[in-house]
């Protein structure tokens, strides 16, 4: 298939099997929810009875004061006691098979570019690192928000881009399923384009 370049009557050649593929819902979601859960940092910690410091000492005898039976003043029925299911560092990352995950990438970057949302550009530099010339570009783009992926990020491009809500910069290593999601359009380089050409094929 064909995708056409910005500001251009060049056509660029790629292939079927990355961005003419049906898109999967199912696995689309499976990977973008396993993608987000290996971000989840996991380290939720509260302490049991036996963690509480004190509560050696039986609080009084077990029989003959007319109180409750009390084992510990640690217990989880007392103020200053243990939690009873005390939550504990976990781990939330799930396993995911590599030809599982590019094939969720080609499952999106297919989309995009069926639904017209994926921009392909000769290249995307801009002249001084103000945020205002990386509005002035990407208005000839006629997009908001917006996804640039580059092959190469310049400090230039990096300094006019931090500031702008609605805007991300990633270079080909760095793309994830909820980054290409997150962003109502994607500016990409045709250099970038035959890199994930290459990774995904």
């Amino acid at each position: 298939m064909e995708l056409s370049v910005h500001n251009s009557t060049d056509k660029l050649d790629v292939s079927d099997a990355v961005f003419g593929v049906a898109y999967n819902e199912a696995l689309v979601h499976q990977i973008v929810t396993a993608y987000q859960a290996a971000g989840r940092a996991g380290t939720k910690k509260q302490k049991t009875k036996g963690e509480v410091r004190g509560g050696g000492k039986k609080p009084w005898k077990q029989k003959g004061t007319g109180q409750a039976r009390a084992g510990s003043i640690r217990s989880p029925l007392w103020r200053g006691g243990g939690k009873t299911h005390a939550a504990v560092p976990r781990d939330f990352s799930q396993k995911v098979n590599r030809k599982m995950y590019r094939g969720a990438i080609r499952s999106i970057v297919s989309e995009l570019a069926r639904g017209g949302h994926l921009v392909v550009t000769n290249d995307f530099v801009v002249d001084a690192g103000k945020t205002k010339s990386l509005v002035a570009k990407l208005a000839g783009f006629g997009v908001n928000d917006v996804l640039i992926v580059s092959e190469a990020i310049d400090a230039n491009l990096y300094l006019s881009a931090r500031n702008l809500f609605k805007v991300g910069l990633c270079d080909v290593a760095a793309l994830d399923p909820v980054t290409l999601l997150a962003h109502e359009k994607v500016v990409i380089t045709a250099e970038s384009v035959k890199k994930l050409e290459a990774w995904l094929s």
